[in-house]
C-alpha cells in the first residue's frame, strides 16, 4: 500500500506513462536525446505544479493558525534550546523560500525574541517546510525525506544555538532592533476566511515559484538526457571526495526554492552523483541563496551575516558527508 501512494499518487508513475503514450502519438522517438528530455520536462513540470497546488493550499490552511503575531507569542514562552526548536519548527509552516523568510524573521527580531532564536527559524524555513517533506517523498523515498528533514531541522537549531553562544546580539542592525513591533491580535479567522487564505497563497506562491520551476526542470532534463554519466559520477559521484564541498559552493550563488531545486536533484542522483552530494546541493540553493543574502545584509552586521553563512556552510557540508556514508544502508 505505501509502494503504492509513493509510486502512484506522490510520484504519480501513472502521468508519467500518459505524458509518454502522448508524445509517441504524435511521433516522438522516446529513446531518443531530445524525446526522453520532453517527456521529462512535461512530466516533472506538470507532476510539481499539482503537488504544488496541493501542499500550498493545505498548508496555507494550516498556517493560518499560525500568524506572525501568534507565532511571536509562542516564541516568547519559551527560552535556551527548547526556544529554537520551537522556532524550527514553526519555520516548517512558513513561507517557501528565504527571501520570503526574511521579514518575518526581521519582524521576530524586532519583537525582541533573541537572535538566535530567530535565526532557527531563518535556516528552518526555506530549507526543510512541510511542503519539502511531500515532494522529497515522491521522488527520493520517505527514508530519505525523514532523515533529510531532520537533520535539516538540527542544523536550524544547532546554527541558532551557536548563534545564541557568540551573543551577537549587537550585530542585528539598529533600524531592526528599535522598530518595536506590537504584537497585534488579529480576528479570529472562519472557515471561508481560511480557506480564501489558502486559495490565495497557491495563486501568489505558483505565480513567484513557477518560473524556478521550469528552469529547475529544463536543467535537469538536460542533465538527465544530455551530459554524459560518467562526468556527472566522476564529479559529483564516490570517487571525489570533495564533491559535497563543491556542490555546496556551486548552489550558494544560485537562486530556486526547494521546488525548483528538486528535479536538479533528481537528475544528478541519476546520472551517478552521491544521495549526499545532492542534498548538499538543495540545502545550499534553497537555504544560502545569493539573493537572500542580500537582503540579509541589510538586516544584520557583516560579523553575524558571515557567521550565519559558515554556520550553514559547514553544517550543510557535514550533513552532505553523512548522506554519503549512510547512502548504502538507506538504499
Amino acid at each position: 500500500m505505501w509502494l503504492f501512494i509513493q509510486e502512484q499518487i506522490l510520484g504519480m508513475k501513472w502521468l508519467n506513462e500518459i505524458i509518454g503514450r502522448l508524445l509517441s502519438i504524435v511521433g516522438v522517438n522516446l529513446t531518443s536525446r531530445l524525446g526522453g528530455s520532453l517527456q521529462f520536462f512535461f512530466y516533472d513540470v506538470i507532476k510539481i505544479t499539482i503537488l504544488l497546488c496541493i501542499l500550498i493550499f493545505s498548508i496555507s490552511y494550516i498556517q493560518s493558525y499560525f500568524p506572525p503575531e501568534r507565532s511571536r507569542k509562542i516564541l516568547s514562552h519559551y527560552d535556551g534550546i527548547v526556544a529554537n526548536i520551537i522556532s524550527a519548527l514553526l519555520g516548517t509552516v512558513t513561507p517557501f523560500c528565504s527571501c520570503s523568510s526574511i521579514p518575518l524573521f526581521m519582524g521576530f527580531t524586532s519583537a525582541g525574541l533573541p537572535v538566535g532564536v530567530t535565526f532557527s527559524f531563518l535556516i528552518s524555513s526555506p530549507m526543510v517546510d512541510l511542503g519539502s517533506l511531500v515532494l522529497l517523498m515522491s521522488i527520493f523515498g520517505s527514508k530519505i525525506a525523514i532523515i533529510y528533514v531532520v537533520l535539516g531541522l538540527v542544523i536550524a537549531v544547532i546554527g541558532g544555538s551557536i548563534i545564541e553562544k557568540l551573543g551577537m546580539e549587537d550585530y542585528v542592525e539598529d533600524f531592526v532592533k528599535n522598530a518595536h513591533m506590537q504584537i497585534v491580535e488579529k480576528e479570529k479567522l472562519t472557515y471561508k476566511d481560511r480557506l480564501d487564505f489558502a486559495k490565495e497563497q497557491v495563486a501568489d506562491t505558483v505565480k513567484k515559484v513557477f518560473p524556478y520551476i521550469l528552469v529547475g526542470v529544463g536543467i535537469g532534463a538536460v542533465i538527465h538526457n544530455w551530459i554524459p554519466e560518467n562526468w556527472v559520477s566522476g564529479t559529483l559521484g564516490s570517487n571525489n571526495p570533495l564533491g559535497v564541498i563543491l556542490a555546496t559552493l556551486i548552489g550558494i550563488p544560485m537562486y530556486a526554492d526547494i521546488f525548483g531545486s528538486i528535479p536538479v536533484a533528481e537528475a544528478l542522483l541519476s546520472k551517478g552523483a552521491q544521495l549526499g552530494t545532492v542534498l548538499s546541493f538543495m540545502m545550499a540553493v534553497t537555504t544560502l541563496s545569493l539573493p537572500s543574502i542580500i537582503m540579509l545584509k541589510r538586516a544584520v552586521k557583516p560579523r553575524l551575516l558571515i557567521a550565519f553563512i559558515i554556520i550553514c556552510t559547514v553544517g550543510i557540508i557535514l550533513v552532505g558527508y553523512l548522506f554519503n556514508i549512510l547512502q548504502n544502508f538507506i538504499f
